[in-house]
């Protein structure tokens, strides 16, 4: 196998063990291999030995990658979702994770098509990252649930960059009861250096780059 064969077989175990130690079972995460700035012979690599989900954070990147990959993967816009781009986003992508304001709903639901979506929380409260306040929750989701276009999963957040995965813990597990609360099926969180932690604690959907394909 090559060198992106051979971490995404260790990504998979990694899931494997985490959910293990959680009596989850791997069966229900959705690995998402985060693509961007990736080159279409290295996800074909991946592609090959077996992944089907690639995220995706640039619509020009998006664009040229559906058209010249396989047809059966499964695309998820992973970045900030601009106004001015989103139908066009929503045009291309199955799963959009960086739903967060009803600018873009009104953009995504002037498309042919359905697709995913989850509402990005920012529960850090961190002011470099997108995403809304807990307390917005309510009038996004009403305004997600009205779409004819959004299918709507949960929830999705970005842990703060700790160097310890353990410290995301508490984000993650706040997340994941609010997403109960409103009735996610759902959750999107976890990153190459706390995925494990965030399966754990619930994650359906972690977005995984750096641990596949190395630093870019």
């Amino acid at each position: 196998m090559g060198r992106i064969a051979d971490q995404l077989a260790d990504t998979c175990r990694k899931i494997e063990s985490a959910c293990e130690s959680a009596n989850r079972n791997a069966s229900e995460v959705t690995l998402v291999a985060v693509s961007k700035r990736q080159s279409i012979n290295t996800i074909l690599e991946a592609y090959e030995a077996g992944q089907r989900h690639f995220g995706e954070s640039y619509l020009q990147e998006l664009q040229t990658k559906v058209h010249k990959l396989p047809s059966d993967i499964i695309w998820h816009f992973i970045g900030k979702v601009q106004s001015n781009k989103a139908k066009n986003i929503a045009l291309l992508a199955d799963v959009i994770h960086t739903i967060e304001n009803e600018r873009q709903i009104a953009e995504f639901n002037k498309v042919d098509r359905t697709f995913e979506g989850f509402i990005q929380v920012n529960i850090a409260r961190e002011q470099q990252k997108s995403g809304i306040f807990p307390e917005n929750l309510d009038t996004v989701l009403s305004h997600v649930l009205k779409s004819s276009k959004v299918q709507f999963s949960g929830l999705m957040t970005i842990g703060p960059t700790v160097d310890d995965p353990e410290e995301s813990r508490p984000i993650f597990r706040q997340l994941a009861n609010l997403n109960r609360e409103i009735g996610g099926k759902s959750l999107s969180m976890g990153m190459s250096h706390d995925f494990e932690v965030a399966l754990q604690e619930g994650a359906t959907h972690i977005r995984v780059g750096s641990a596949i394909f190395g630093e870019r």
